[in-house]
């Protein structure tokens, strides 16, 4: 909708409302405005009232502005938005006499959960390996920090964001337990922080297992076997309609006093509606006997590549104090989630992590890559995506990594593997190129990096042979 009007000197110290219809359904409402006149010092104030309060006031330091139940522009209220008649308020504190001032207010009106991001353009154009955090806490659930006279109180959202900077990641997703709460305060802090995609999240924390959602703002049931969210495909399904990604977090750790409903007993789960497991968890990787052992998620994940999902393995540093970011291995980023997407921007991420076009930096060293593709019968494929190979047919394996010299590039997967005649990288950047012969079946086949100890250092995502 666009409505346009016209102020003059009789405006002057005047307040003027302009009224418009919100039709019912809409979950977002978004208002630019923009006005123009023959004296450059004309002010045209901004704010807006809904059919019940007042909703907020820019004044005249913001050209556009946006609400939602979930989250609004800075100096405007978060909320359900009734349907019925809104009023546009205009104040006009400069305008003098023989001046006419044009004013155009776009009002575009959103239904349904989608949500596309805080920032209208990319962070980053362009193809490229984003660096990020997929699960952390604030305030908004149970983050702590210290304040400034040490002591330990609810983490406020910006100590995060904070931390991620430092630690030179690309982008991160908040991911409070069952709350949406933190997407106000990212929806303010995302022009600040104009260099680092804020990814809006939440951890779906069940008495039977917890998984992180991705993309939307809007709050959805998380009360799974309650009369809101009876059956986990009840979630799904809320998830789906909003285009957002679920990723089971922790599988392998085990519920107790300190973490209720870790591991994943969900019953009835459809993994073909999972996207990602996180198979590094920061968290686990601290306790005793964390790392490849039944407390990582790697034996969950590969149990379901095993049986024909294609789930991308993630990981989460699972922060809950940003303090420990200071230690070495430890806190915020670590692991890194490595994620080969078209652009920076929050579709491109989500997108290339359905996709399985990532890689686990279980270090977070912040320079070293993995690159794998696949190349049989003239197509060529990356890690994620799918082949299919007749049998006998030979099939070509190229592994990109750098900063790794000293470590080994090791193989997982359920079918033929290649044979390795040298696994050790020797330089800071190589290329090592494998050969196996498909035998028609359907199988994975992912490249890892151990360090020099044996330990894993990179986590790759499987292509697929005959993937059905």
């Amino acid at each position: 909708m666009t409505l346009t009007g016209v102020t003059t000197h009789a405006d002057q110290d005047h307040y003027r409302e302009v009224p418009f219809k919100v039709p019912a359904g809409t979950t977002r409402l978004t208002v630019e405005f923009a006005y123009t006149g023959k004296d450059q010092k004309s002010v045209i104030d901004l704010g807006v009232r809904d059919p019940e309060r007042f909703r907020g006031w820019s004044g005249g330091n913001k050209q556009s502005f946006t609400i939602s139940d979930a989250d609004a522009t800075p100096s405007y209220l978060p909320g359900p938005i009734p349907a019925g008649t809104w009023k546009l308020v205009l104040g006009v504190p400069n305008l003098r006499a023989g001046v006419e001032a044009h004013y155009t207010a776009r009002v575009t009106f959103e239904h349904g959960t989608s949500f596309a991001g805080f920032s209208a353009v990319p962070i980053k154009p362009g193809p490229g390996w984003y660096r990020g955090d997929l699960h952390m806490h604030t305030a908004n659930s149970d983050g702590t920090c210290q304040s400034m006279r040490k002591v330990r109180v609810p983490c406020p959202v910006f100590k995060t964001l904070e931390a991620a900077h430092a630690r030179g990641l690309d982008f991160i997703s908040v991911t409070d337990h069952n709350a949406t709460a933190q997407n106000e305060a990212l929806r303010e802090l995302a022009p600040y922080y104009d260099d680092l995609l804020l990814i809006p999240g939440r951890e779906l924390t069940t008495f039977w297992g917890h998984a992180n959602i991705w993309g939307p703002t809007a709050p959805m049931d998380f009360q799974l076997g309650s009369p809101r969210a009876p059956t986990l495909a009840a979630i799904q399904s809320q998830v789906e309609k909003a285009g957002g990604l679920i990723s089971i977090n922790h599988p392998g750790q085990p519920s107790g006093e300190t973490c209720t409903g870790c591991g994943w007993t969900v019953k009835d789960t459809d993994f073909s509606r999972i996207q990602a497991i996180e198979v590094v968890n920061g968290g686990a990787l601290r306790l005793p006997g964390g790392g490849e052992s039944i407390i990582s998620g790697i034996p969950f994940w590969e149990a379901r590549l095993n049986t024909g999902f294609r789930i991308t393995a993630v990981g989460g540093s699972d922060s809950h104090d940003i303090e420990i970011s200071r230690v070495a291995a430890a806190g915020v980023g670590y692991p890194t989630t490595v994620v080969h997407a078209t652009e920076l921007s929050q579709p491109a991420i989500l997108a290339a992590i359905r996709a399985g076009h990532v890689f686990i930096d279980v270090n977070a060293s912040r320079d070293r890559t993995l690159e794998v593709t696949a190349t049989s019968g003239g197509k060529t494929v990356e890690m994620g995506d799918a082949l299919a190979p007749p049998a006998g047919a030979p099939i070509r394996i190229s592994v990109h990594a750098t900063h790794v010299a000293g470590a080994s590039l090791s193989l997982a997967g359920d079918g033929p593997k290649p044979k390795l005649a040298d696994a050790t990288f020797k330089t800071d950047d190589e290329t090592k190129t494998l050969e196996v012969s498909g035998d028609g079946q359907r199988h994975w086949l992912r490249i890892d990096v151990r360090g020099p100890d044996g330990k894993l250092w990179l986590i790759g995502n499987p292509i697929y042979l005959n993937a059905r």
